[in-house]
């Protein structure tokens, strides 16, 4: 879906991750389905990428609130 909305807008993957602020590669990831954008990352690309309405709900379904952030800090040294 990603994919059909970056053509429909006539952007390629390098203009497209540019303007959304995520790197030409991540993007690809995402249109491939092999990585899972976060909230802030799917609100620019539903932004840049023009997405109906139906195609939001689709992406905002698949998105997460943490996108897989950790911390590098135990929870003993996090007190």
């Amino acid at each position: 879906m990603l994919r059909r909305a970056r053509m429909r807008c006539g952007l390629g993957q390098r203009q497209a991750s540019r303007i959304a602020g995520v790197s030409p590669s991540y993007l690809c990831h995402l249109e491939q389905g092999t990585r899972t954008p976060s909230m802030a990352v799917a609100e620019a690309l539903a932004e840049v990428l023009q997405l109906t309405l139906e195609e939001c709900h689709q992406l905002y379904g698949a998105a997460v609130t943490d996108a897989g952030r950790y911390s590098r800090r135990s929870p003993e040294r996090a007190a």
